[in-house]
């Protein structure tokens, strides 16, 4: 077994072959002080490309790095709060390094909420795997898909572009609260928060 090094030591099956340096301590430790004021400044920082390193986020929010789970919860929580997407890009950025991670689906997981009012006064809090917490509105909305199966796919932005696919216990208390209204000339079962209402499904496709 070989031991790599993102500002902690994370226990790896197989020794990096040639693959790019991942981010290095000194550069965490910047990070580390920066958390410490309140949310890293990511959208400040612009260091140079340093490639692709063989971390991933899994649809169920679990991250790899070279094919095993991150199990330092504070460590993947600290790497949450660097990642930058541009386009359909994921990286995790820090003052003096930028390296490119693969997303399966989106970056975060949203494992709960909290529901508070009525109707159009509804507000629905989201929280996430990694302890992001939002308030689901107009800049940070709700919207639905249909996944490679057909099966609906419900995400709620979190922050600059980065989105939290909603766990299936979780979309199932938000078709709980969901409520038919117009949308853009049609009727849709959707939900309200925070003033805002987002459909979920065509009331006319409802059986």
């Amino acid at each position: 077994m070989a031991k790599h090094r993102f500002g902690q030591k994370i226990v790896m099956k197989q020794p990096p072959s040639s693959a790019p340096s991942p981010i290095g301590p000194a550069s965490m430790g910047e990070v580390v002080m920066a958390a410490r004021k309140g949310p890293p400044p990511v959208h400040l920082w612009h260091p140079p490309f340093c490639g692709d390193i063989d971390m991933r986020i899994a649809r169920d929010g679990t991250w790899f790095y070279q094919g095993t789970p991150i199990g330092r919860a504070p460590l993947v929580r600290l790497f949450s709060q660097i990642l930058r997407r541009e386009g359909d890009d994921y990286f995790l950025v820090t003052p003096v390094e930028k390296v490119g991670i693969k997303v399966d689906d989106a970056p975060f997981l949203a494992v709960d909420f909290t529901a508070t009012g009525s109707g159009a006064g509804q507000v629905l809090k989201f929280v996430t795997k990694t302890e992001d917490e939002v308030t689901a509105c107009a800049e940070n909305p709700i919207r639905v898909v249909l996944d490679a199966s057909g099966q609906p796919a419900p995400y709620v932005h979190i922050r600059a572009g980065l989105e939290a696919l909603i766990d299936r216990k979780s979309f199932y208390r938000l078709v709980d609260l969901a409520v038919i209204a117009p949308h853009k000339g049609a009727d849709w079962l959707g939900v309200y928060s925070n003033g805002a209402f987002f459909p979920m499904i065509l009331a006319a496709e409802l059986v």
